[in-house]
């Protein structure tokens, strides 16, 4: 019990001496690379069993909210992989039921390791996008990779209605979203979707006859196998969560 005790007034005493250093990685980030970062990633992938988790705060008083500068005690230390000065995304998986339940995780945030020993390790949280909390999951941060593209309201090709895909959410589980705002679709690299490509927003308005109405344009981010992340560049309504995509070529 001691030796635990003294473990961690080790840690307690090297993160003190740590939030003044310069960070990395996430502090030098562009406004639009820091909601892409804090958007859902366009994956569904099982959280790994072993995957780093938050189980606390070296706070003086017991908490169950976390946020920017917050020192977090989290599990898994050099034997599961966790360096000094690493960074991680804080991410919880989103259990929102619905007709659009499968959303992936929501990203709560970034931090760096300022203290680890074999079992645990310490972090500082360098941004937050949503409040973290005990038993959210650690993966590791990497920096967007943006395109000047991303910001330009263009529209080339025409949209191809062979074949529709879905808006699913945006950040937070939003159900709805706007110009300039990020969301998911539920077509990604199977269906031969890569960054920077364009599409097109349409709703059906379920009355008999009437076309699809056009809604907004949007271009592709970053891709997983069965999902990406969008921007909407132009929108002239709101835009709902399974709004039609139509892919432009």
């Amino acid at each position: 019990m001691q030796r635990g005790i003294f473990v961690f007034a080790a840690i307690f005493l090297t993160c003190t001496a740590t939030p003044g250093r310069a960070q990395a990685g996430g502090d030098s980030l562009s406004p639009l690379a820091v909601a892409v970062a804090c958007a859902p990633p366009p994956s569904f992938d099982d959280i790994p069993a072993n995957a780093p988790r938050v189980v606390g705060s070296q706070d003086s008083t017991p908490r169950a909210l976390f946020g920017n500068r917050d020192l977090l005690v989290v599990s898994g230390g050099t034997a599961a992989g966790v360096q000094l000065g690493q960074q991680f995304f804080v991410r919880r998986q989103n259990t929102s039921g619905g007709r659009w339940a499968q959303r992936g995780a929501m990203t709560l945030g970034w931090l760096r390791v300022v203290a680890v020993n074999e079992t645990n390790a310490v972090g500082l949280v360098d941004h937050v996008c949503n409040g973290i909390v005990v038993g959210d999951y650690l993966e590791p941060f990497a920096a967007p990779e943006l395109s000047a593209v991303f910001d330009k309201n263009d529209a080339p090709g025409e949209p191809d209605f062979a074949m529709l895909g879905r808006i699913v959410a945006g950040s937070e589980n939003r159900e709805s979203v706007g110009a300039g705002d990020l969301v998911l679709i539920d077509w990604g690299q199977n269906q031969g979707l890569t960054p920077g490509a364009r599409f097109s927003i349409y709703r059906d308005m379920g009355v008999s006859g009437l076309p699809l109405a056009s809604v907004g344009e949007g271009v592709v981010v970053s891709t997983g196998s069965t999902m990406a992340l969008t921007r909407v560049t132009r929108a002239r309504d709101v835009v709902y969560s399974g709004d039609y995509i139509a892919l432009r070529k």
